[in-house]
């Protein structure tokens, strides 16, 4: 499918997506240009603040802005106000910076001026300094805006929405259309931001300023007057949009029960199984709160009250979050970690699911024929010589790759971390040997890739499990009941399809859900 074709016939979708992106940059980029603006002006005054502004501007510059993100959740949740805020911090260096220069660089001998005709410093500030500094000041801003629109993207990792859904969900798998379907679109707003922008700059600077040999009065009369009629134009079109955009925010507010899922295909198919059963059983209105990240940033969510419901796993749960010593007893481990989330944060882990998630080690089956490889006991044979990638999260596991290595008595050291569906890029291409993957998942169909043993039994069971708020079970225990119908339909062998069906086939995932729970005559 092209990119074209792909935009057509889901163009309600990324128009939405759009506004969402438009809305947060927006946001973000006039919060920057409030504080930095002043911050500038400040420094420009006050000498002896230069140096620590300008270099805890650089300093927050330097920082990763997934690491920034990852500080800002614990602090304020999920959702637009991280997004917000990391992308504020990115924006102010250009700003602050701009804004010192274009006010440092005006003559001395202008400012003296000013004061010899009895002006305040207020007033030499507003009407002579800022309009001479302006266009130094709006090449930061437009700076700032043009960054900030490829740097919202990182909005979708905690579900904050915009463009970066379709870029993350390209990414997740392997679909360079719906890649291209976000990234383009970004990168047209970016081009028209900076347009815009300019001619904000054509109608704030003083006319006088902008006569030159090549323009005269009338030529720069009639530019100010087309910037203006553009401007207008768009205004309307960004109120009409705001309009719709805040209809949809308030039904989601009217929400009974927001349903959360982390950023991988059958968690998000599992969010729409569970939703949809939900509104067909109970009649509860769901906001669906899709792509949050991993594990951590779900869970924190669920905690927080920000979400109501998402899917995890025991093995997840019992060792990851609850930092237990591994168990392959799955009565013992459910049992347990059940009473512990109830004790501890008030949270019901309903009964497990059929389909057993659990971790397993990948390998392109001309791979494991030529070097005999059917049991991960094998890979000793290769162990001085193969290289593997896994997910970040795994190589920070307790179950994870460090203990099945030393489990298993494996001395491998050449390993990537690579998340989402690139690690099976690699894999088909060579650059690895060995990945991690899940017994569910539809890309092992997608690549033909080749599971080994797991024949020392290191790997926990990692059947499914609804996570439910305690507050919410007691509101709403009718949800409980719509959840367990879900039970004998999601078998290991029906989630791999579902999965297979996003990953491959490119169907959405709401669709996939709904299609399956109609097939099974569980909806209409």
């Amino acid at each position: 499918m092209s990119v074209l074709l792909y935009l057509q016939e889901h163009y309600t979708d990324v128009l939405a997506l759009l506004w969402e992106h438009i809305e947060l940059t927006g946001i973000a980029v006039a919060l920057a240009v409030l504080i930095g603006v002043p911050l500038g002006i400040l420094i420009t005054y006050r000498r002896g603040w230069q140096a620590p502004v300008l270099n805890g501007a650089n300093l927050m510059q330097a920082i990763p802005s997934l690491a920034l993100l990852g500080f800002a959740i614990p602090f304020f949740g999920i959702g637009k106000v991280p997004a917000v805020l990391v992308v504020i911090v990115y924006s102010l260096l250009p700003i602050v910076k701009n804004t010192y220069t274009g006010l440092a660089q005006i003559d001395p001998n202008t400012r003296e001026a000013a004061r010899g005709i009895g002006l305040s410093r207020w007033q030499i500030l507003r009407k002579v300094e800022l309009p001479l500094a302006l266009p130094v000041i709006m090449a930061g801003v437009r700076i700032s805006a043009v960054t900030a629109v490829g740097l919202m993207t990182i909005a979708a990792f905690i579900g904050a929405g915009g463009l970066g859904d379709l870029v993350f969900a390209g990414i997740r798998t392997v679909d360079t259309v719906k890649i291209l379907a976000g990234a383009i679109p970004a990168c047209l707003l970016a081009l028209a931001v900076d347009y815009l922008l300019g001619l904000v700059e054509t109608l704030t600077t003083p006319l006088a300023a902008q006569l030159n040999a090549k323009q005269d009065r009338r030529r720069v009369t009639d530019k100010r007057r087309r910037a203006k009629r553009i401007l207008t134009g768009t205004l309307v079109l960004a109120l009409l949009a705001g309009g719709t955009s805040a209809y949809r925010h308030r039904q989601a507010e009217d929400a009974d029960i927001v349903v959360g899922s982390k950023d991988f295909t059958e968690n998000i198919v599992a969010a729409h199984l569970m939703s949809d059963i939900i509104e067909a059983r109970t009649g509860l209105v769901v906001d669906r709160r899709i792509n949050l990240g991993g594990t951590q940033v779900a869970y924190e969510a669920l905690k927080s009250g920000q979400i109501d419901l998402y899917l995890d796993y025991t093995g997840t749960v019992y060792i990851n979050l609850l930092k237990n010593e591994p168990t392959r007893d799955l009565d013992a481990m459910y049992t347990a970690a059940r009473d512990q989330l109830k004790q501890r944060y008030d949270i019901d882990m309903l009964s497990p699911y059929r389909f057993n998630n659990t971790y397993s080690i990948g390998v392109m089956p001309a791979y494991a024929d030529a070097h005999h490889l059917q049991t991960v006991s094998d890979l000793k044979r290769v162990q001085h010589d193969i290289r593997g990638a896994t997910t970040f999260e795994f190589q920070n596991r307790p179950d994870g790759i460090s203990g099945m290595l030393a489990y298993y008595g494996l001395a491998i050291d050449d390993i990537v971390g690579i998340d989402g569906s690139p690690r099976y890029t690699a894999l088909a291409g060579g650059d690895v040997q060995f990945i991690d993957t899940f017994a569910t998942d539809g890309l092992i169909r997608k690549f033909d890739v080749r599971l080994l043993d797991d024949d020392r039994d290191y790997f926990p069971p990692y059947y499914a499990v609804p996570m439910l708020r305690g507050e919410t079970a007691q509101t709403h225990p009718e949800v409980i009941r719509a959840l367990a119908e879900l039970e004998p339909y999601l078998t290991d062998e029906v989630m791999q399809e579902l999965n297979y069906r996003v990953d491959e086939g490119k169907e959405p995932p709401a669709k996939v859900a709904r299609d399956y729970l109609r097939s099974c005559g569980l909806i209409e």
